[in-house]
């Protein structure tokens, strides 16, 4: 039976945005997932963002809309990658609070509400994973990245490659995007002088599918964009306090609506 559109909210105090890409054996159990957790505790949408799958995934979350008004779905016309992918559902997502999780179901939505919680007036809440339940490999990599990036920005981020957070549409919305930029995102969240809370979450092993998002698409290209990040940094506009002199028009502009 399809959920009533009627009795949610048209401007929900939740956003989730999962980039997926064939992930059809995965995402009606997320679903299912983010209800428990959710359901009767905070007002949210689910927006599925297929990118460019080569499975049923884009049948599934068509059939997860049909079930359920709050489920949006929206399709990549082919790979484009995880931070394309995700910020395709920041665009369409209705709330001023995002959260993203992977569609693997190694986030686990129960750790949205603790997050929600840790956000309070800040811009970003980041989980950080306690005990990874992935390869050596991936384990290491993930290790070693987050040390050299620490070091080059001096940042203090545990676990920058964790996609389970909250962030502030219009923080989120503000960062500069490019491949990959989701590695990046508490980071680059700091540059613009966001305050950002880290939390432990949970982390679970992969049981279904594999991973399209894997190493060789972290190692050289990650690197790259460390070096690329250092340097937007170092050039990025900083201003002074502004202080108006005298009264010009576009002063004026400035203050339209208010008493002279």
């Amino acid at each position: 039976m399809r959920a009533d559109a009627s009795s949610h909210s048209e401007f929900p105090e939740l956003s989730i945005v999962v980039p997926a890409r064939d992930e059809e054996a995965n995402l009606e159990l997320l679903y299912e997932m983010v209800v428990a957790a959710l359901d009767g505790r905070v007002e949210w949408e689910l927006l599925l963002v297929d990118d460019g799958s080569q499975d049923a995934t884009s049948e599934v979350i068509a059939k997860l809309t049909e079930r359920d008004a709050r489920v949006r779905g929206a399709r990549l016309a082919r790979p484009c990658g995880q931070s394309a992918a995700t910020f395709a559902g920041v665009d369409l997502a209705r709330a001023e609070r995002i959260a993203t999780l992977d569609g693997d179901l190694q986030n686990d939505p129960a750790d949205l509400l603790p997050l929600l919680d840790a956000l309070g007036d800040g811009d970003a809440a980041v989980g950080y994973r306690v005990q990874r339940r992935d390869r050596f490999a991936r384990r290491v990599a993930s290790r070693v990245a987050n040390a050299v990036r620490n070091a080059l920005y001096g940042d203090r981020i545990r676990d920058a490659g964790c996609s389970l957070r909250i962030v502030r549409a219009e923080a989120l919305r503000a960062l500069p995007r490019f491949e990959g930029m989701h590695r990046f995102v508490p980071t680059l969240l700091r540059f613009q002088g966001c305050r950002v809370v880290e939390l432990p979450v949970s982390h679970h092993p992969r049981l279904m599918g594999r991973s399209k998002y894997g190493l060789r698409d972290r190692a050289l290209r990650g690197f790259a964009d460390l070096l690329a990040l250092r340097w937007m940094r170092s050039r990025m506009l900083r201003t002074a306090g502004v202080q108006r002199i005298g009264r010009c028009g576009a002063c004026e502009a400035w203050d339209a609506g208010s008493t002279p």
